[in-house]
C-alpha cells in the first residue's frame, strides 16, 4: 500500500507514504490545506484542519457520497468517519468485536472540535434515515447548548466552556434515544470575564433578540450597564442582527426539543435575574460590615424574577447567622466576603440551570422505559474542551487540561501501548515503536494521597488554609516531579506544570474558593423556598458524585429514615469541585473502554482564527504533542485489526467459497487465501490485518453481495413467471365458469320473466276495487307503501373509550444517587397506526387545536384519507394546490402538495409541548394555521416548494365528519358547557349525535360573521334532508339559513330521512367545495307541526 511516487498533497492517507520525517508530514498537510483539501488520513485516524470558513463540503450531496461506501472510494471526509462508526455498531468491530462505538474528538481551543462533532451527528442521523421528530430533536441540542455553554475567548468565537459526551442510543440500527453527560462547566465566567472575552453567548441573544415588552417584562438594561459584561457590550451591538437571529434559533430548537412555554419564560427569568446580581452594589461602614450601597433598586427586581423576598435577600448577602449552645448570633460579612456570597449565587443560579437544561434535554430524548439495555447499542461523541494556554491561567484551565492529558492517554493506549503488547503477547515479530507515555504526569495529578487534587482537597478542610499555602504544599511534595516547575519568587502563587502540549504557568488565587464552591446554608434554604418553580426545582434537587444535578426522576427505594430533612441537606458533607470532576473523567473512561474508538485530530492552523493562513511553526508544534509522526508510523508499519479467529470466520466465512468452514486460524487463513490478501500474520488468538484490509474484505463482499442480488432477481423472475402462467390458467377457467353460469342465469330470468307476464295477463282479469279497499265490517282501511327501514351502519356505534386510574405512591421515601433517565410512551388512544386510535387521538387532543380562532376549519384540512385519495383530489388543482389530512398510521398530520409532474407528501408531527412541525425542517408553530402562512410565504427548504392553493372537500363529501366530537366524549372537542344552554334557549335540542335544530338544519356557519353576524357555535353533527323534488335523493344543509355541508353516505338513516323535515335544495354548480359551501338565498323558516 506504500505509494513513495505520488505528488505532494496527493495522497489521501499519510500511512502510505514510503519516506515520512516530520518535514514531509507538515508539508503534506499545508499542501492539502491551501488547496481546500482539510481532511487527510493517517490510517483509520482522520485528521482534520479548521479552515475558518464555509467551504461548502458538508451538505446533502456530500452526505450521499458516504453513505455506507467503502472508505478508499471517495477523498478524506468526517462523514466516513461516521459511516465507519455505524457501520461497525451494526457488525462489531473489526478489531474488538465490540458493538458500542465512540467517536473521540481532540484538539486545542479553536481547532473545530464542535462543528466536527455536530457534523458527525448529522451524518449519522442521516445514514440511519432519521426524519423523525427524535431526529431532529437530537440535532437541535449542540445549538442549544452551546448558547448556554460557549463564550468568545482570545483563542475561539465559539468556545466550549464546558465538556460534553453525547451517547446516540440505537436498535437495529434506528436511534431510539439520547443523552449527554456534561463536564466542568466554567461558572466563574458568569460574574469574570478575561480582557478581549465575553460571557456566556445566552446574555447577548437576550439583549439582542427580545422583544422591548419582553425586556421589560424581564427588567433587563442596555448592555453597557450590566457589570457581569465587562467585555461583551461591544458585542451586542456590532452583532445585533446575528445575535437576534439567534434567539430566534434557540427559541424554535427550545420548541422543538420540548421545553414549554412556561419553562422558557421561567428560564429567561433567571437569566435575567443572574445579569441583575451584578447590579446589586456592595460596601462597608465604619466597622467593616457590609451594607447594600444606594438604592433597592436591583434588590427588588432580583427577588422578583426569581420568586423570594427582598428583604431575606438583603440578609443573606450581608451577614450570617450561626447558633452555639442554644444561642444564635449574627456574623457581619465584610465587604470582600458579601461580594464573594453575591458571585457564589449568582454561579450556582446559572450552573444550576444549566444543569437543569441538559438534565431536561435527557428527560426529553430519554428511550423509551420498554427498550431493554441489552436490546441497544450506541455512538458517544466526546466533545470536551481543548488544551488551553492563556496569559493567566486559573483552576478551571487545571482542569481543563488534566482532561486533555486523560484523552491524549487513551489514545497513547490505543495506538501504540495496548497494540504493541498484543504483539508481544501474540508472537508478533515487531520493532517497537516508541511514544511519549503520559501516565507519570497523570499520576502527578491523580494519585492518592500526595497529588494535586489530593493536596487541593486537603487544604480546603483547613479553615485558615490560603492559595499560598496550598503552593507551598506542591513546592515541597513534588520539588523532585520532572513535571513540576515551582516559581522563582517564593512569595508568587504561581507554579508550572509541563504538560504533553507545552509547559503551562498557574496562578493559584482562588484555587481553594473555587474547589470549595460553598453556598451559604440560609442562600440554598431561600432559594428551595422560591416561588418560581424553576428556582425551586432546581435547588431541591441533589447534586451527584460525578457533579450533574440528579432532579430525582429515578430514583433508589429506601426506608423513611434513611432520607435526611431538607433542614439537614447542608450537614451532609459536599464534595469538592476537584474531586467531582475526578470521578467525572473516571466515568468518562470507562464509557470509553467499553466502546470501539474512532479518533479525530482536529489541528488549528493559525493563532489569528483566520482563513487561508497556516503558519508553520505553530501546526508543528501541534503535530508533535499529538504524536503525529508516531502515530503515522505505526499505523503505515503496524497492524491495526486485530480481530479473534472466530469471529473472523463468523464476518467474512461466506468468501472462503466453502460449506465447512472451521473457526480457527486455518479457517481465516482459507479466507484470506482465498480473497488474495497479502501482508497479514496469525498470532496465538488473534489475526494480525491492516488497517486498509478491512476495505478490501468489504469491497469483496460487496461484490458478492451484487452477484447474489443478480442470483435472487432471475430466480424472483423465474418463479414469478411460473405463477403467473398459472394464475392466468386459473383465471381463465374460473372465466370460462363464470360465463357457463352467466349462461344458466339468464336462461332462468328468461323462464321467470315468461312466468311473470301470465299472472300479469290473468290480473288484467280482475276489477280494479279490489285493491284500492279491503272491507272489515263497515271500516274501510288504505293500503300504502310500507317504510323502508335503512339498516343502521355499524361505524355509527360509539367506541367504548378505557379509563386508568393512577394512585399515589407516597409510602417510602426515596434516595437520589443518579439520574436514569426513560422517556414512558402514555398513548391512551389505542394502537397507533390504527384509524379507531387516531380518531380517538385527535377527538381528545385536536378537535379544537386544529380549527381558526372562529372554531371552524380551513379550507385545506382533511380527514383521515389515504395518500392515494389525497392525490386524486389534487389532481386537477393547479401546482401548488394543498391539502392537509389527519394521519392514520401515526398520531400526526400529512401535507400534500401538487408539485410539477406529482404530489409531494411531508409528515406533520407534533412536538412534546403540542406544538407543529414539517418533518425534516427546522421551524416550530403554534398551530396549523401558522405553519400554512409560513410555507406560503416561503419555500419548504427540502424541495423549494410553497404552498399556494388550498384544496378543499369533494362534491357531496365532508371527509372529516367521524373526527366530530359526540356525546361519548363529553364534546372534548366542540362545544364549551357555556354555549349548551344558549343553543336548548334558541330552541335546539339534543340527540345522541349532538345539537340540531327542530328546523332539520344543523347549527353554526363561518359565513354569519363574515356576513357581519355574530359567530354561532359550530354543530358537531349535520344531518341529511331527503329532497322529494330531486327523486328523494338525499340533499345537505349546515346552516339555519340553508347552506348544504356534504356528508359521507354512511351517515344516512332511515330515522333521519324520517324526522327530518324537506329544505331547500342545494346551490349548483362547483365541483369541489370548503366547509361550509357556498350560501343559498334564506328559506322560509319551517314551523314543526303540534302533535
Amino acid at each position: 500500500m506504500d505509494n513513495p511516487d505520488v505528488p505532494i498533497g496527493q495522497t489521501n492517507d499519510l500511512a502510505t507514504l514510503g519516506n515520512l520525517d516530520e518535514k514531509i508530514l507538515l508539508g503534506e498537510l499545508k499542501y492539502r490545506y491551501n488547496h481546500d483539501k482539510i481532511y487527510t488520513y493517517v490510517g483509520d485516524i482522520l485528521v482534520a484542519i479548521n479552515p475558518f470558513r464555509d467551504l461548502g463540503i458538508c451538505g446533502q450531496k456530500h452526505a450521499e457520497m458516504y453513505k455506507n461506501k467503502i472508505r478508499v472510494d471517495n477523498p478524506p471526509h468526517i462523514f466516513a468517519v461516521s459511516d465507519a462508526a455505524y457501520q461497525s455498531m451494526l457488525t462489531g468491530s473489526a478489531v474488538s468485536g465490540k458493538k458500542n462505538q465512540c467517536v473521540v474528538i481532540s484538539g486545542e481551543s479553536g481547532a473545530g472540535k464542535t462543528e466536527s462533532t455536530k457534523f458527525i451527528i448529522k451524518q449519522v442521523i442521516e445514514l440511519c434515515k432519521g426524519k423523525s421528530q427524535l431526529e431532529q430533536q437530537i440535532l437541535q441540542v449542540n445549538p442549544l447548548l452551546e448558547a448556554f455553554g460557549n463564550a468568545q475567548t482570545t483563542m475561539n468565537d465559539n468556545s466550549s466552556r464546558f465538556g460534553k459526551y453525547i451517547q446516540l442510543k440505537f436498535k437495529d440500527g434506528k436511534v431510539m434515544g439520547a443523552k449527554i453527560s456534561e463536564y466542568l462547566l466554567e461558572k466563574s465566567r458568569v460574574v469574570f470575564q478575561n480582557k478581549g472575552e465575553e460571557n456566556f453567548h445566552i446574555f447577548y441573544y437576550m439583549l439582542a433578540g427580545l422583544t422591548p415588552e419582553q425586556q421589560k417584562k424581564y427588567k433587563m438594561q442596555a448592555a453597557d450597564k450590566y457589570n457581569y459584561l465587562t467585555n461583551g457590550p461591544s458585542s451586542a451591538k456590532t452583532k445585533q442582527t446575528k445575535m437576534k437571529d439567534m434567539l430566534a434559533e434557540l427559541s424554535n430548537a427550545m420548541d422543538l426539543v420540548g421545553f414549554l412555554d412556561e419553562e422558557q419564560d421561567e428560564m429567561y427569568s433567571v437569566l435575567a435575574a443572574t445579569l441583575m446580581m451584578g447590579q446589586i452594589q456592595l460596601d462597608a461602614n465604619e466597622d467593616d460590615a457590609a451594607f447594600i450601597k444606594g438604592s433597592d433598586q436591583a434588590v427588588s427586581a432580583v427577588a422578583e424574577l426569581i420568586g423570594i423576598n427582598d428583604e431575606e435577600l438583603k440578609q443573606v448577602l450581608t451577614f450570617n447567622l450561626s447558633s452555639a449552645r442554644g444561642d444564635v448570633f449574627q456574623r457581619n460579612y465584610t465587604k470582600h466576603q458579601a461580594l464573594d456570597a453575591r458571585d457564589a449565587m449568582t454561579k450556582t443560579l446559572y450552573g444550576r440551570l444549566f444543569s437543569w437544561i441538559v438534565n431536561k434535554v435527557n428527560q426529553l430524548l430519554a428511550p423509551e422505559l420498554s427498550l431493554h439495555v441489552s436490546d441497544t447499542t450506541e455512538i458517544g461523541i466526546l466533545d470536551i474542551f481543548g488544551f488551553e494556554q492563556f496569559q493567566t491561567n486559573s483552576f478551571e484551565q487545571m482542569c481543563i487540561n488534566l482532561a486533555n492529558e486523560q484523552l491524549q492517554y487513551f489514545f497513547n493506549q490505543h495506538i501504540f501501548l495496548l497494540e504493541q503488547e498484543e504483539y508481544k503477547n501474540e508472537g508478533i515479530d515487531w520493532t517497537y515503536v516508541p511514544f511519549v507515555n503520559n501516565q507519570s504526569l497523570l499520576d502527578l495529578f491523580l494519585a492518592k494521597p500526595i497529588g494535586v487534587l489530593g493536596l487541593l482537597d486537603e487544604e480546603c478542610l483547613f479553615p485558615k488554609a490560603t492559595d499560598h499555602t496550598f503552593v507551598e504544599k506542591l513546592n515541597q511534595n513534588f520539588a523532585r516531579n520532572h513535571h513540576f516547575i515551582k516559581a522563582k519568587n517564593a512569595t508568587s502563587n504561581n507554579f508550572s506544570i509541563d504538560h504533553y502540549a507545552g509547559r503551562v504557568e498557574y496562578t493559584a488565587n482562588l484555587f481553594l474558593e473555587k474547589n470549595r464552591d460553598t453556598l451559604p446554608s440560609k442562600v440554598m434554604q431561600m432559594l428551595r423556598t422560591s416561588t418560581n418553580d424553576l428556582v425551586s426545582q432546581i435547588f431541591r434537587g441533589t447534586v451527584t458524585r460525578t457533579g450533574t444535578l440528579a432532579l430525582q426522576s429515578r430514583r433508589r427505594r429506601t426506608r423513611k429514615s434513611a432520607r435526611p430533612k431538607l433542614g439537614t441537606r447542608a450537614t451532609v458533607k459536599k464534595m469538592t469541585v476537584g474531586a467531582q470532576f475526578k470521578n467525572s473523567l473516571s466515568v468518562l473512561m470507562e464509557l470509553l473502554n467499553l466502546s470501539n474508538p474512532h479518533f479525530v485530530r482536529c489541528i488549528k492552523p493559525n493563532t489569528s482564527k483566520a482563513a487561508k493562513l497556516f503558519e508553520d511553526k505553530f501546526v508543528t508544534a501541534q503535530l508533535r504533542y499529538t504524536g503525529m509522526l508516531e502515530t503515522t508510523r505505526i499505523r503505515r508499519l503496524g497492524y491495526a485489526l486485530r480481530p479473534q479467529f472466530a469471529d473472523f470466520v463468523r464476518r467474512y466465512k461466506v468468501l472462503a467459497r466453502s460449506a465447512k468452514l472451521s473457526e480457527d486460524k486455518h479457517g481465516c487463513v482459507k479466507i484470506l487465501k482465498t480473497v488474495g490478501l497479502t501482508d497479514w500474520h496469525v498470532g496465538k488468538t488473534k489475526l494480525f490485518l491492516k488497517y486498509y484490509h478491512q476495505d478490501q474484505l468489504e469491497e469483496h463482499m460487496q461484490k458478492l453481495g451484487r452477484s447474489a442480488m443478480h442470483i435472487q432477481k432471475i430466480v424472483r423472475g423465474f418463479l414469478a413467471r411460473c405463477r403467473y402462467k398459472a394464475r392466468v390458467k386459473k383465471a381463465q377457467q374460473q372465466k370460462d365458469e363464470m360465463n357457463a353460469f352467466l349462461l344458466q342465469l339468464a336462461k332462468m330470468s328468461l323462464d321467470q320473466q315468461h312466468k311473470l307476464s301470465k299472472v300479469m295477463q290473468g290480473d288484467k282479469k280482475i276489477p280494479k276495487s279490489f285493491f284500492e279497499s279491503i272491507r272489515r265490517g263497515d271500516k274501510v282501511i288504505k293500503i300504502e307503501a310500507p317504510a323502508v327501514q335503512i339498516r343502521q351502519d355499524a361505524n355509527q356505534k360509539g367506541d367504548k373509550e378505557s379509563s386508568e386510574e393512577e394512585g399515589d405512591d407516597d409510602d417510602e421515601d426515596d434516595e437520589i444517587i443518579e439520574d436514569e433517565f426513560v422517556r414512558i410512551k402514555q398513548n391512551l388512544f389505542g394502537k397507533e397506526g390504527t384509524r379507531q386510535a387516531s380518531v380517538h387521538w385527535f377527538k381528545a387532543t385536536q378537535s379544537m387545536a386544529a380549527r381558526d380562532k372562529m372554531g371552524t376549519f380551513a379550507t385545506w384540512f382533511h380527514g383521515i384519507i389515504t395518500r392515494r385519495r389525497a392525490e386524486d383530489l389534487l389532481a386537477d388543482e393547479p401546482i401548488g394546490s394543498f391539502l392537509i389530512r389527519v394521519s392514520e398510521s401515526r398520531f400526526g398530520y400529512s401535507l400534500s402538495l401538487k408539485s410539477e409532474g406529482r404530489c409531494k407528501h411531508f409528515m406533520i408531527d407534533l412536538t412534546p409541548t403540542g406544538k407543529y412541525i414539517v418533518v425534516g425542517e427546522m421551524p416550530v408553530f403554534k398551530d396549523l394555521q401558522g405553519l400554512v402562512k409560513f410555507y406560503q410565504m416561503k419555500p419548504i427548504s427540502a424541495f423549494g416548494d410553497v404552498l399556494k392553493q388550498p384544496c378543499g372537500q369533494a362534491e357531496n363529501e365532508l371527509d372529516y365528519a367521524e373526527l366530530l366530537a359526540d356525546r361519548k366524549d363529553k364534546r372534548g372537542s366542540g362545544v364549551p358547557s357555556s354555549l349548551i344552554k344558549k343553543m336548548k334557549d334558541k330552541g335546539m335540542e339534543d340527540n345522541e349525535e349532538g345539537f340540531y335544530s327542530p328546523d332539520g338544519y344543523s347549527l353554526g356557519s363561518p359565513q354569519d360573521s363574515r356576513q357581519g353576524k355574530p359567530p354561532r357555535p359550530v354543530s358537531e353533527a349535520s344531518y341529511l334532508y331527503v329532497d322529494p323534488s330531486n327523486g328523494n335523493e338525499p340533499g345537505r344543509t349546515n346552516s339555519i339559513d340553508g347552506v348544504p355541508p356534504p356528508l359521507p353516505e354512511r351517515l344516512y338513516s332511515g330515522a333521519l330521512r324520517q324526522s327530518r323535515p324537506p329544505a331547500p335544495p342545494p346551490p349548483q354548480g362547483g365541483d369541489r367545495k370548503s366547509f361550509p359551501a357556498a350560501r343559498a338565498p334564506p328559506a322560509k323558516p319551517y314551523t314543526p307541526k303540534k302533535r
